[in-house]
């Protein structure tokens, strides 16, 4: 590998990104990279991880891909690495590859908005027999939601629902027929309510964005961290189980795997991505498709494979070969201080 250093641009991420930024890093093969971070939050943690720094504009769609493409030639960026606004900076990945930029991202727009859109990625996984899927039912309307809600309670099973373009836990709500209005203000802050809340509430307007409601999971829940060649080989897959807590176990589970290994190579999304399921009884039922680096990635590196820096090594051109994680690891995270003026922190 070349002594210089590769110019490596990661854009606004959240505080986990501090640790992304630093296995690539500290890799395993000694390449060098000089850093960049941008952030709406010029004191934001994962700045200080990079060589230079930069506050972004507030910007959205072809805006912001333009002021991407900006800072790539301004400093000359080699490989960026897009966390928020990856659909504005897909829309320009000709641009960038004119410019002679890797992404180290999907960059198939029609594929992004299969797996990204929860109710287009449930019937995909159905339709291509690539995992089970809930009961669910996709709503625009209030009465909608109240015929969804009703068949899935008359099956007997518990009710969620959430919106189908959301990332994470935004906008999740568990049906609790129990629900108490008195008790739970005075209890912790839950994602439940009652049915009459819900409907309430969204009666407010006359169509609302899609929102799906579900069968509601209530097994192990996995995300599986995934490493893949563009070709859609799987080069390593980690299962991470909620053990309590802060605690994730890194657990070798051969139906999760073969089904991470079908995902690979039917849909071929490269580098980092992560499948979320959750089993009910002893089947496991698909959540969702991340295209990209996970929250708990930190904890699956644990693993012995270097997710971050792989992917961006591939980007590169270079040959990855498939990995060997150790399974069977207990994991957990603290927060770590970080002293937030002077040297860089690294």
């Amino acid at each position: 590998m070349s002594g210089r250093k590769v110019r490596i641009w990661f854009n606004r991420s959240f505080a986990v990104g501090y640790h992304y930024i630093n296995a690539v890093r500290h890799n395993e093969d000694g390449m060098e990279f000089e850093i960049y971070g941008t952030h709406r939050d010029p004191e934001h943690v994962s700045l200080r991880a990079c060589d230079h720094t930069e506050v972004e504009p507030v910007l959205t769609g072809e805006a912001y891909a333009e002021y991407c493409l900006d800072f790539c030639r301004r400093h000359q960026i080699e490989v960026f690495v897009p966390r928020w606004g990856m659909r504005y900076v897909v829309a320009a990945a000709d641009a960038f590859a004119e410019m002679g930029v890797k992404l180290v991202c999907c960059t198939d727009r029609e594929l992004l908005d299969q797996v990204e859109d929860k109710g287009n990625f449930f019937l995909s996984a159905e339709e291509n027999n690539l995992m089970i899927v809930p009961e669910y039912r996709l709503v625009h309307t209030a009465e909608e939601f109240k015929e969804a809600y009703e068949e899935l309670r008359d099956m007997g099973l518990s009710v969620c629902f959430k919106p189908t373009r959301m990332e994470g836990g935004v906008g999740f709500r568990i049906i609790d027929p129990h629900y108490d209005p008195l008790t739970a203000l005075f209890d912790s802050v839950s994602a439940k309510m009652s049915y009459e809340q819900a409907y309430h509430a969204l009666s407010q307007t006359d169509t609302f964005p899609e929102i799906m409601v579900m069968e509601l999971l209530e097994g192990y829940e996995y995300s599986i961290d995934c490493l893949a060649t563009p070709e859609g080989e799987l080069l390593a897959a980690v299962p991470r189980r909620k053990a309590g807590g802060r605690s994730r176990l890194l657990e070798e589970v051969p139906e999760l795997l073969e089904i991470a290994r079908k995902v690979a190579q039917f849909y071929k999304i490269p580098y980092n991505y992560n499948l979320q399921l959750i089993y009910q009884g002893n089947v496991p039922k698909a959540l969702e498709i991340n295209p990209r680096m996970s929250g708990g990635l930190h904890m699956t590196c644990l693993s012995g494979v270097n997710f971050p820096y792989l992917a961006v090594k591939m980007a590169l051109g270079y040959p990855v070969a498939p990995q060997t994680p150790e399974y069977g690891l207990l994991t957990s995270y603290v927060e770590q201080p970080v002293l937030m003026q002077g040297q860089t922190a690294q």
